[in-house]
């Protein structure tokens, strides 16, 4: 298991899989309608997370058939040194090892995050949410029957059937060696993974991600981008639950009734700051404390600013460090609101629900990175990667 599998192997059992998919597409329906009847709906979004249609299996096969037809992300040089003794140093992407992913309620995970770590050389670890069982073994099998197909060890992708009590003591004491873990989930979730794993992790935190409409915006543009990222798919981490409107506004007034109304349509609930207390339909904030808060609801906040610094002073203090956008004609202040605000992706003119592995041309994605460490963003193919040094030497002593 130590030695890297070539790169056409990898491709073949990715194609293979691809394949799998496609023709057991309905043991893989019928496995998450079991799931499905015994989730008890009392999570919007886990249960639209949870769901499995014809749609989520295109884009498992598309994930896959994209991951194929990629390149090689193992031993790509990175930098290259000719030492003043002769000394040929060279650096190389190279395979984690083993990877751990633990997330909740989402089959498709079980395929695309899957598949990006076979791709990059590594052992991977599954370990899905119990609300998913049936599904996660449904596509765990089909891994299992694509490396079979190809001569290539089972060992490759293993699912962990473990309740709660029992990740934590693989976590505390790991029966094998594990390089990595990924958590896709809650913030309980990665908070215990960070307490109990003995290896690096990487955080795909909270979403909050935050709309400001500049003075100069174009409403039109605003009113699209805000009820799309709010409401288009509100299970998903780059959703919009702030929208911050700047007090010079030309016809501020009009702009935030016909927000209203179109979020109204889609039983947005609706919460403000003081600014908003002349709208019935706007309910006061309590305190503070939802500004930090992703909701993962048909449920927004919505706030004022006096202008672009204080819009990002705000959005630095109460986002989750995921996705933020500006809404502006204005160049400039675009320019500095990018620059400034401390996001894994920021936008001029465009919806948060960009910030996806596909949307970005990577082929899915891993998790969304919201630490700064290795990755921010979308963690794609390329990205499940560390590196090592290559050094070439003739006799050289130093």
């Amino acid at each position: 298991m130590n030695k890297i599998l070539s790169i056409d192997k990898r491709n073949a059992v990715l194609n293979t899989m691809q394949q799998l998919v496609r023709e057991y597409a309905q043991t893989i329906l019928d496995a998450n309608k079991i799931d499905m009847d015994s989730y008890d709906g009392s999570d919007l979004a886990m249960g639209d997370r949870l769901k499995v249609n014809d749609a989520k299996i295109d884009g498992m096969i598309e994930s896959l058939r994209q991951l194929a037809e990629l390149d090689d992300p193992v031993g790509v040089e990175r930098f290259r040194f000719t030492h003043d003794n002769g000394m040929q140093v060279y650096n190389r992407t190279a395979s984690f090892g083993t990877v751990m992913i633990i997330y909740e309620s989402r089959p498709d995970v079980t395929i695309e995050a899957g598949g990006i770590a076979f791709k990059s050389g590594n052992k991977i670890l599954l370990k899905g949410g119990k609300e998913s069982i049936n599904s996660n073994l449904a596509i765990v099998a089909l891994w299992h029957k694509a490396l079979q197909a190809n001569n290539v060890s089972t060992e490759w992708v293993e699912y962990l059937n473990y309740n709660r009590t029992e990740t934590q003591a693989f976590l505390e004491n790991p029966t094998q060696n594990i390089d990595l873990i990924v958590p896709r989930g809650g913030e309980r979730l990665i908070e215990f993974v960070k307490q109990n794993a003995k290896c690096p992790v990487i955080v795909s935190g909270r979403g909050n991600n935050f709309v400001y409409v500049h003075k100069h915006a174009n409403v039109t543009m605003a009113l699209d981008i805000i009820v799309n990222a709010k409401t288009a798919k509100i299970s998903a981490c780059n959703a919009v639950d702030k929208v911050i409107i700047d007090n010079d506004l030309p016809n501020r007034t009009q702009f935030i009734k016909d927000l209203l109304a179109r979020l109204a349509e889609h039983k947005v609930e609706l919460l403000g700051d003081n600014t908003f207390s002349d709208y019935s339909e706007v309910n006061p904030i309590e305190n503070d404390a939802v500004w930090y808060e992703e909701f993962l609801d048909y449920k927004i906040v919505l706030g004022s600013t006096a202008n672009t610094q204080t819009a990002i002073e705000m959005i630095n203090t109460y986002s989750g460090g995921h996705s933020a956008t500006i809404v502006t004609d204005a160049h400039g202040a675009a320019e500095n609101f990018m620059a400034t605000v401390d996001c894994a992706a920021v936008y001029h003119n465009a919806s948060t629900r960009f910030t996806d592995g596909f949307e970005f041309g990577l082929g899915g994605e891993l998790a969304i990175g919201t630490d700064k460490l290795h990755q921010r963003g979308p963690i794609g193919l390329q990205h499940l990667v560390t590196n090592k040094w290559y050094v070439h030497g003739n006799g050289q002593i130093r």
